[in-house]
């Protein structure tokens, strides 16, 4: 998603608690991995693999200049010919420990196996952080939570809201107080509007 439909995007959601929500996991992600120049795993559970935000975030690393923030996708299934970046399995959060940051994306409950290896990642001193969908024990294991259950936004959008806070370097001014119906509407009739004359 590009930097004008995230703008848009947020103007839609001003007024929520998403915009703010997302800033706030974003800081958390940056101010673990920046530190220690990188070493971000990212990991969904076996019905839901986060390849989206992991191409997001290789993008808000490149544009922003941090490059801390290229993730690793690790994967529950490996197949051979798999390119580098797709083969990464899961037997790689064995190895992370201090310094490494693991993001969980789980909407659903995850199996126990990466429950189990997100927990002894997270003994073993690294960092959790999770966009969930709820699961009190994928919250207990998080050090910082985001969770997308029952409300006005899908875990994709809040995706793009958080990949794009991640790279920012500065905060965005006060929005209005308009309705969510009517930011809505709004962002369709400039998403559908067909593109300016050019003379």
């Amino acid at each position: 998603m590009d930097a004008v439909r995230v703008a848009l995007l947020r103007e839609v959601l001003a007024g929520t608690e998403w915009p703010r929500a997302a800033r706030r996991f974003a800081g958390a992600l940056r101010s673990s991995v920046v530190p220690h120049r990188g070493g971000l795993l990212l990991v969904g559970t076996e019905e839901y693999e986060p390849w989206h935000l992991a191409a997001h975030l290789v993008d808000e690393s490149t544009w922003s200049g941090i490059p801390e923030l290229a993730p690793t996708l690790v994967r529950h299934r490996v197949r051979p010919g798999d390119p580098a970046h797709l083969a990464v399995g899961l037997g790689r959060l064995e190895g992370a420990g201090r310094g490494a940051t693991l993001l969980m994306v789980a909407p659903d409950r995850p199996d126990a196996g990466l429950l189990q290896r997100v927990h002894d990642a997270r003994r073993a001193g690294a960092t959790v952080l999770s966009l969930d969908g709820g699961d009190e024990e994928v919250r207990g294991l998080a050090h910082e939570t985001l969770t997308v259950a029952g409300s006005e936004v899908d875990l994709d959008t809040v995706q793009h809201l958080v990949s794009a806070a991640a790279g920012e370097n500065s905060l965005p001014s006060a929005r209005g107080n308009r309705r969510f119906r009517d930011r809505l509407s709004g962002l369709a009739d400039r998403l559908t509007a067909p593109p300016p004359a050019r003379w």
